[in-house]
């Protein structure tokens, strides 16, 4: 681990918890204990970063932050497992571990050659369907268990988001219709909006990808101001699952009756259903959701 300090603005980067709340715990249960630099500003030493990491993971598993804050580091591993359930990811074909093997190495170019020679052989829909998605599933089970370091999981992301969009860019222009691709503040995860995008381009939709963590009221502005059809979001598993389903009620009133609110991701297993919100359990029911709009849309 390093052994850097870091600033406010780091560990909300690095944990996802807002400088309000770290400077709330700080006063009101002594933890996190900055020390301040030449400057006067917090700098946060690295153990403590790690633990905040650790209480943010229990947090979005429903434990309570007060008794987090009051446990010993570590005691917080015994509450719960790093994976929240008792599910085992599944076990990687040989192409696939070499995959996983050539992050492991930190290979950036062997890893991104081998992943244009998968495209390239598979075309780019089997290429997220069979190698993306279940990469990401593998590498996201394999940090929970240890046995990959933030930075390796860090360096397939970043490398498979470029190979993603140097795909998406050569396919044509799309006819409709046109899909808004974004996220909500806090869900900063991108790959599953990636892949999406990839899908719905090669089905000829016309996809407007925003990045991720669009404040509600800025996604209702940029739906407006791009004329979209369909409002597209992601939830990955990190996402506490108790705030989504306030934030696509009120996303789902703000947008216009006729304007569709469809959303993915790891992160809507345990969302009961919403009037107005078209949940996709998968890729494939989200090609299936384009097929229904344009049954219904015939003109368009």
């Amino acid at each position: 681990m390093s052994t850097l300090p870091y600033t406010i603005a780091a560990v909300e980067r690095d944990t996802g918890l807002s400088k309000d709340v770290l400077r709330v715990w700080e006063r009101r249960y002594g933890f996190p204990n900055p020390s301040r630099d030449a400057n006067g500003e917090r700098s946060y030493p690295a153990d403590q970063v790690e633990r905040l990491r650790q209480i943010k993971r229990l947090m979005d598993q429903g434990h309570r932050p007060g008794k987090l804050l009051a446990a010993p580091f570590a005691s917080l591993a015994e509450l719960a497992p790093r994976r929240p359930d008792n599910r085992c990811p599944p076990a990687p074909d040989d192409e696939l571990a070499e995959l996983m093997g050539l992050i492991k190495a930190h290979d950036a170019a062997g890893f991104q050659q081998a992943m244009q020679q998968r495209l390239a052989r598979q075309g780019l829909q089997r290429f997220v369907l069979d190698s993306v998605a279940p990469l990401a599933e593998l590498v996201g089970g394999a940090w929970e268990a240890g046995r990959f370091e933030v930075f390796e999981e860090h360096l397939f992301t970043e490398l498979t988001k470029r190979v993603l969009r140097q795909s998406i860019a050569t396919l044509p222009a799309g006819r409709g219709p046109r899909l808004l691709l974004t996220s909500v503040p806090n869900e900063e995860h991108v790959l599953g909006l990636l892949m999406a995008e990839a899908l719905f381009s090669l089905e000829g939709a016309e996809c407007i990808p925003l990045g991720t963590q669009m404040p509600v009221i800025d996604i209702v502005r940029a739906a407006e101001a791009h004329a979209a059809d369909i409002v597209a979001l992601s939830f990955s598993v990190a996402f506490p699952t108790r705030q989504i389903p306030g934030l696509l009620q009120q996303l789902r009133a703000a947008l216009p009756a006729g304007r569709e609110l469809w959303v993915g991701g790891g992160g809507m297993a345990r969302v009961p259903p919403i009037d107005g919100v078209r949940s996709l359990g998968g890729f494939a029911e989200a090609i299936a959701a384009l097929a229904d709009w344009r049954a219904a849309h015939p003109q368009q």
